[in-house]
């Protein structure tokens, strides 16, 4: 048993050292928008700046709108910017505040104008938020001009006065096709602490997004919240019809624009663009609160299961991995304190329990850059192994959901598709 324990243990240390070295150094968090200048001579001045089409889809999102809107509109992009809430069938106020907030934006200023759409019945074969986005896209393709960009926002969404500009740089600098932002999502109450950094840092352990942003990888991702997208690119993949059943639209839409890029550049067809761009945000944040541990399962037991493409034998293999990588190493210590191998350890150099602390140790230093940028204690990167079991049982719950034909429920509607 103890030549079995010491093989898992060592087993999960090699797989961290792995992971640290090999994984697109995910953990670093060091992709980051920061642009400091406005370069008229690669973007354009004038008439001749990009203009940008943002699509906001909003289902009963009164409450947050007032600010989210009015960041949207403080933008210091000297372009012009189209802002179209598309109102999802909410039954609050939320078609009644954007139509003020159009009326008051609209008589203060000719670059920068908002217009709120009604959204038609939810047809069959879309989920709400795309076919909001859809309609958003129709209503702003017959802008004449055409707009450039998309810009595809939620409306929990408060935007930092130069991230439009930011976004608008980068891609055109870097002749990017598609440029998102992972903003800061709201960490203040004890879950948020607790929970909220950790499925920031899963996500990069997922998607590295060193890959994302490496042409010559088939890693694709980006983040919903916050979509540039270069409007010739979306018409290139068919628009967004094309991932119109997509429960993680934003993977979806990421891997159809990267996909697309390579299959131009194998065909040789010429192009100035291509490429795509995910980074992290200080500025530009969420203001959705998850403020209880039920509404943070909920949120990650919606789309869990569809990560993992329906599959069981994923599922299975997620819960051992999940033990394997974060389960072990505390176990493995505690397990050690309790028989007493710990005094063998510092007197011999016992080798399980030292490898238990080392990888319990690798992990919570692996952890910290996403800790800084939340602003929280670095001593909850030795909590990462209980929320790793907490991720898992949500991952749990998410396939039982949607064995239930209750998977990705969302504001009031239900998303079930079949594995």
């Amino acid at each position: 048993m103890d030549t079995i324990g010491l093989a898992i243990t060592v087993l999960s240390l090699g797989i961290w050292i792995g992971l640290l070295a090999f994984r697109g150094q995910f953990w670093r968090a060091d992709q980051r928008l920061v642009i400091e200048k406005f370069s008229t001579r690669s973007v354009g001045q004038g008439e001749s700046l990009p203009k940008v089409c943002a699509v906001i889809p909003a289902r009963n999102e009164a409450e947050l709108l007032p600010t989210t809107l009015r960041s949207l509109l403080a933008q210091d992009y000297p372009g012009c910017l189209k802002v179209i809430v598309v109102d999802d069938q909410s039954t609050d106020q939320t078609c009644t505040i954007a139509q003020a907030l159009a009326q008051e934006s609209n008589q203060s200023s000719e670059r920068f104008q908002l217009e709120v759409l009604s959204g038609q019945e939810l047809p069959p074969g879309w989920t709400g938020k795309l076919w909001a986005l859809e309609q958003g896209i129709c209503h702003g393709q017959q802008q004449t001009p055409a707009p450039d960009y998309f810009l595809f926002t939620d409306a929990d969404i408060e935007h930092d006065p130069a991230n439009l500009r930011q976004l608008v740089t980068k891609a055109e600098i870097e002749h990017l096709d598609l440029v998102s932002l992972m903003v800061l999502l709201r960490c203040q109450d004890f879950w948020e602490r607790l929970l909220i950094p950790a499925f920031v840092f899963f996500f990069q352990k997922l998607y590295p997004f060193a890959w994302v942003n490496n042409p010559t990888k088939s890693t694709a991702a980006a983040a919903g919240g916050c979509i540039l997208i270069r409007h010739q690119a979306l018409n290139r993949i068919g628009g967004i019809q094309v991932v119109r059943q997509a429960l993680i639209d934003d993977c979806a839409l990421a891997q159809a624009v990267k996909s697309s890029n390579k299959l131009k550049s194998s065909s040789g067809s010429p192009s100035a663009f291509g490429g795509i761009w995910l980074g992290l945000s200080q500025s530009t944040r969420s203001l959705r609160p998850y403020p209880s541990l039920a509404s943070i399962w909920n949120m990650i037991a919606r789309t869990a299961f569809t990560q993992l493409e329906y599959s069981p034998w994923l599922l299975v293999g997620t819960v051992i991995g999940m033990t394997l990588i974060y389960l072990v190493p505390p176990i493995g210590l505690i397990v050690s304190v309790l028989t007493g191998h710990w005094l063998n350890a510092i007197a011999f150099g016992a080798a399980s329990p030292i490898a238990s602390f080392v990888t319990w140790l690798l992990m919570a230093l692996a952890y910290l850059p996403t800790l800084r940028l939340y602003q929280c204690s670095p001593l909850l990167g030795f909590c990462l192994p209980g929320i790793g079991l907490l991720y898992t049982l949500m991952t749990i719950d998410s396939a039982w959901r949607h064995w239930q034909g209750r998977g990705g429920a969302w504001k009031g509607r239900v998303y079930s598709v079949e594995g």
